[in-house]
């Protein structure tokens, strides 16, 4: 039987991210020029290289390699995400070959590629048979890199959890992620990594700290698959006034504080 979402993952959609696309880039943590650096420098990376961003989205990280002189593949399942980042890379001056994919039918003649990235992106993928696809147009002394952000539990990040708390009560802890994680079973991604070619594995972060404001957060709320226009449907009014009630009384004046750690996982072949 062919590997297709359906046989592997009954719960994949391509385009669970489709209403996100006008909060994404905007309200969404970048990733700092300084980790792009990190691992460049610890990949090995040189100008020209040949990178593939898998599940870029709005080419958040796909742009930071292409102005680092890379040769970068952005591939994503849904057209509007890679509009987006098509827009971006214009916006930045950069080129970048555009591919619609995903993990599960990644683009032909594709490879022998010095370093492919995700960001945020790993855990809606079959990760094994990923990193067995991976393994076949990786180029030897290339390497894979998971890219992500962990935020402490700290007094600045109260809000966060103000948002994870009404977002469960819309439906966020039945996504299958998020399920998937309560469960004992839970792999995380180094482990899946250990089982696979790419077993040597170092990680890089960075910890930033900013400032913003209630109608970032609920723009960045309306960024996550979780609590999407397309996912909240015709609540989405309800969640948005119950988010912007607490937040109020979290922060009168509207502001706050984000503290997160913008992180890299790369990984390589022992």
């Amino acid at each position: 039987m062919p590997r297709t979402p359906e046989t592997t993952d009954p719960t994949y959609d391509p385009h669970r991210f489709r209403t996100t696309v006008p909060y994404y880039a905007r309200f969404r943590l970048g990733y700092p020029p300084a980790l792009i650096e990190r691992v460049i420098r610890i990949v090995g990376l040189m100008p020209g290289d040949p990178v593939m961003d898998l599940g870029c989205g709005p080419g958040l990280l796909a742009i930071q390699f292409a102005r680092a002189g890379m040769a970068v593949t952005a591939v994503d399942p849904e057209p509007e995400m890679l509009a987006a980042a098509e827009a971006g890379a214009r916006e930045a001056g950069v080129s970048l070959d555009f591919r619609q994919g995903s993990s599960f039918d990644l683009p032909s003649g594709i490879g022998p590629l010095k370093l492919v990235t995700m960001g945020r992106a790993f855990h809606w993928m079959d990760r094994a048979e990923t990193l067995l696809a991976l393994d076949r147009i990786v180029a030897p002394d290339g390497a894979v890199a998971l890219f992500d952000d962990d935020h402490p539990r700290t007094a600045e990040n109260r809000w966060r959890l103000k948002l994870h708390e009404i977002g469960n009560k819309f439906g966020r802890g039945e996504s299958s992620h998020v399920v998937a994680r309560e469960k004992g079973d839970y792999r995380t991604h180094e482990s899946y990594l250990l089982d696979s070619a790419f077993s040597d594995i170092e990680r890089t972060g960075i910890v930033i700290r900013r400032e913003l404001d209630a109608e970032g957060i609920v723009g960045l709320a309306y960024s996550l698959s979780t609590s999407s226009p397309q996912k909240l449907g015709d609540r989405a009014a309800e969640f948005e006034r119950e988010l912007r009630r607490e937040l109020a009384d979290l922060s009168p004046d509207g502001k706050f504080v984000e503290i997160a750690e913008m992180g890299a996982l790369i990984a390589r072949r022992a």
